[in-house]
Parts: structure tokens; sequence; C-alpha cells
């Protein structure tokens, strides 16, 4: 495990950028000693949780929520949106389909139609009370925004003739804004409806799902963040935060509460974005902004820069092909930037780079970003590596990350199917969930607390407003499986099951005991 002294770690996380009385009080002798044993990491298909934690299936794939509506596949990215104490509306991503465990393999017509029913995003009201967090069946929150779904661009933009697109997809990580609605992020859209080749404007058909096959809509309609009323499930797509394959987009509000948003390409050598807003309480016009980490600055994506005028038509064109007026630009490439998450303590940025086995950086890392005087708006920052991934520090493939009511960070990891257990991830055995405590005996290693079951990962972490409950995805269970009389994982279920994505719950004493660590 990689330890720090707490004065190496205090330095670490920024803390000394604090007010001197709340360092003071870090640097105290209120640290604790209090610690707890990490899980060993498994290869079992089974969840794992470390002593203290335990975990309860809320919902799984295809379970009815309504009348004739069907909870998504593959469940990711989770927000939530309190109604009381005890009921919320929780928001849930649905990446893609598995069809040969979730629709069927033959690429036709009715197939694609049903697939696209469930991907996009489900609202489900959830209620707690003494046996934990339920699904509140036929609850008029209750509602899916799909593949099918009517979504009209923001601003009345029209991409290729039109001001309306056909459904969402590719729904990875996301957003919370502080008027109270959701981001929803369209990653790997060119999946589903292939991609328009850049020099030669031709369509690249989709190898793998092929809906282009019987939809021809324009791939230019996908690939955005769609911003969705919890209540209401009215959408509209952004193009003002560029088309790519967005991982998230993480809020962060600015002193002259200007929104600022912050979003990964999750692809080899791609890049960093920041948006920032024009308007309070809007996201719909701005200047997205992509990082150059040589020089510690954020460059502008406008015509204003003639190098990027002499490409694009207007605005709109530039923002369709965002990642090659990055390249233009000379954006920093990295190794698939993934969750953003700002610490609540210090304004640092962190973000997941999860790997670039091309180059040969396979374990990945967390970087930190230090904008200039902390200001979201400034285009000057400071970068330094938070965490690397690898066998001292025991996680690798960082993919998800959450910070918890006193700062403690969580980590999911993303090795792939088709590598875990294998080769140099072989130690690593199923992905997991790794917590890095801000204080205590342990603060500043990654300790594993959960494991996946087998070719699955976590995804999604966020905690309930009360901080007493971890909601978290668990994600493509089996889908290494290949024969369904032998599929590689019956998670959640067991006995002659298919396994099936689920949301789960994760409660117990040791989330109270890493969060009163004062």
């Amino acid at each position: 495990m990689l330890s720090f002294t707490r004065r190496d770690f205090i330095k670490l996380l920024g803390i000394s950028t604090l007010a001197p009385s709340v360092l003071s009080s870090c640097a105290s002798s209120s640290y604790s000693s209090f610690s707890f044993t990490p899980l060993i990491p498994s290869d079992r298909d089974e969840l794992l949780t470390t002593s203290g934690l335990s975990w309860k299936r809320l919902i799984s794939e295809q379970e009815s929520i309504g009348e004739n509506l069907l909870f998504g596949t593959n469940n990711d990215y989770l927000q939530i949106f309190p109604l009381s104490d005890n009921r919320a509306i929780l928001w849930v991503n649905h990446e893609y389909i598995y069809p040969l465990l979730s629709s069927k393999p033959e690429r036709t017509k009715a197939n694609v139609l049903f697939e696209m029913s469930m991907v996009g995003g489900s609202l489900i009201e959830i209620s707690q009370s003494s046996s934990g967090w339920e699904v509140v069946k036929n609850s008029p929150f209750n509602r899916r925004i799909s593949a099918q779904t009517k979504i009209p661009f923001a601003g009345g933009k029209k991409v290729k003739g039109t001001n309306t697109a056909i459904g969402t997809l590719a729904n990875c990580a996301g957003g919370k804004t502080p008027w109270g609605t959701v981001l929803t992020c369209e990653e790997n859209y060119d999946g589903f409806f292939g991609e328009t080749d850049f020099k030669t404007k031709k369509h690249i058909p989709s190898e793998w799902l092929q809906w282009d096959k019987f939809f021809p809509y324009p791939p230019e309609h996908y690939g955005w963040v769609v911003e969705v009323n919890p209540s209401t499930g009215a959408a509209i797509k952004h193009t003002s935060m560029g088309r790519f394959a967005h991982e998230c987009a993480t809020v962060r509000l600015s002193s002259s509460n200007i929104p600022v948003v912050y979003s990964g390409d999750d692809t080899d050598n791609e890049h960093l974005y920041k948006f920032i807003s024009r308007e309070t309480g809007s996201l719909t016009s701005g200047t997205l902004y992509v990082a150059q980490l040589e020089t510690g600055t954020w460059i502008p994506l406008t015509l204003a820069d003639l190098r990027l005028k002499s490409v694009f038509k207007d605005e709109l064109d530039l923002l369709i092909h965002a990642r090659e007026a990055a390249k233009i630009v000379g954006a920093t490439p990295l190794d698939r930037p993934e969750d953003i998450e700002v610490d609540p303590l210090t304004g640092s940025v962190l973000v997941a780079l999860t790997n670039n086995k091309t180059e040969g950086r396979p374990f990945g890392k967390i970087l930190k970003l230090i904008e200039r005087n902390n200001d979201p708006l400034s285009l000057n920052f400071e970068h330094e590596v938070f965490l690397s991934g690898g066998d001292e520090s025991g996680f690798a493939c960082p993919d998800n990350l959450a910070f918890d009511r006193v700062g403690n960070l969580w980590i999911t990891t993303d090795i792939s199917g088709s590598a875990m257990n294998q080769g140099v991830f072989k130690n690593f055995k199923n992905n997991g969930l790794f917590v890095v405590p801000r204080k205590g005996a342990q603060a500043g290693q990654a300790i594993q607390v959960a494991s996946a079951p087998k070719d699955a990962e976590f995804t999604g972490p966020l905690f309930s407003p009360d901080f007493k409950t971890l909601f978290l995805s668990v994600q493509h269970p089996g889908e290494l499986t290949r024969d369904l009389t032998r599929p590689t994982s019956r998670w959640p279920f067991g006995g002659d099951q298919l396994p099936k994505s689920s949301v789960i719950t994760l409660q117990g004493p040791l989330l109270e005991q890493l969060m009163s660590l004062k």
C-alpha cells in the first residue's frame, strides 16, 4: 500500500490552502488511530464487502417501475433529488446493452427498437424504512428517458438540419446542477450510430450495435451533455459543452455564481475540458476550453483563434468537432480522462485517468488540478499526480470518484473484462471499491472495501443526503458470456439465473466510523 505521513498527506490534499483555524484543527491531536482491515482482492462471482459494510439490492435491469415501464440495462451514474427525509427521486444512467444477455443477438428492427428502449436513463422514486431503501413501484415520478425520446437542442440550435434529436444513449457519468437538474453524458455514441469522417464527411457505420442499419440518425445528434428535470423528465441537449465521448459533467460555481463544468473525453490520448457559462442558472451558452498541462493553461475553443477559424465554418461546427479543434490548438493528450470531482475542502479538481495501454501505462492514475487562486473561472492552473495505480497502491484503472461528508475519497475501478485476472492485472482480481481516508492511521492509502462479481465494475458511487448510505451501480456482470447455458456470472440471483446489472445500497458502521474522524 502507498502510505504517507500526516504532514505529507495534508500537503497532498492541499489542506494547507485552508484557513489557519481549519489547518490547526486538521493538524491537531484529533487524528484518530482508527484503522480497518482491507478486503482481500477476489476473483469470485460474488459481491463482497469488508467488515462493517453490507449491501442490499435495490433494483435490477428490466424490472418493472410502472405500467409499460422497464428499468434499463447496464446502469451507471447515479444522482439523488430529495423529496423529504425518507423519500427521493433517483436518476440512473443506462449506458449500453449487451444483446446476448439483455436482448437478442440478431440485428433486426424489432430487436433494435427494444434495445433503444433499454438505454438512456431512469427516474425512480425511492423511499427509506427500517429495512433500508426501496423502489416505489408505479410512482408518478417514475419515468424513462430513452433512445426513443425526442429531445430538443438547447437554445433552438439546429444540428444536421433539425433542432430535435431522437433519444439519448451511451449515458456514462454525469453531474448535478445547482438549480436541481441532472446532467447525463453521452459517451461512446459511435457504437450505436457510427460516426462521420471529419475529412471525407462520409458515414462510418457502427461495427457494434449497428442501429444505423435501421435508423440512419445523424451521429452528430449524439455525444452531448443532456440536462434533465427530475420532476418532469423534460430534457434538452447542450451543444455548448462540445461533442465527444463525455464521461462526466461536474459543475462548480464561481464566487459570482457562474457555473463551470468539467468534462473528460474517455478515449486514449483525448483531452480534458472546462466550460464557463455566460450566465448564472444556465448552461445554454458560454465558452469551451481545453487543458494544456505543459503550460498550465485552459485554451479557448472559439473562432477568435485563427487556427480554428480557418477550419470550421461557424461555432456550432467547431463544437460538433471539439476533438479536432482540441488537437489543432495543441491540447494535452491524456490517458482516458474519466470522472472528475472537486475536493469539498480544498477546491482541488481530481481527474481519474483510467489507463493508456497503447502507451505502456496500464494502471492509470488520479490527476490533481489546482486552479489559480482556487478560482474556477481562472484560465491558469497547476497540476500534480494525486495517486498512481499499480501494485504499490493496490488499485488499478480508476474510473469513478466520490467524496463523502468529511472529504474521504471513494474510488471505483474499471479493469476491462478481457484483461481482468490476467497479465499485469492478475493480482488485482475483480474490480473493486476503494476508500482513501483523509485522516487516521490509514490516511492516504487506497483501501479496498468491496469487490465486484465476475466481469463487472462498480460505477456511479453516490451518497445519500445524510451520508449513511452509499448507492452503487454494479454494471455488466457476466459481460464475457458467449453461451447462455454457461454464463460467466450468475449474480445477483444465483442458481440458474442469468446475470443482471443492478443498483445496490451499502450501509454499515464503517461509513460512520470513517466520517467521524475529526
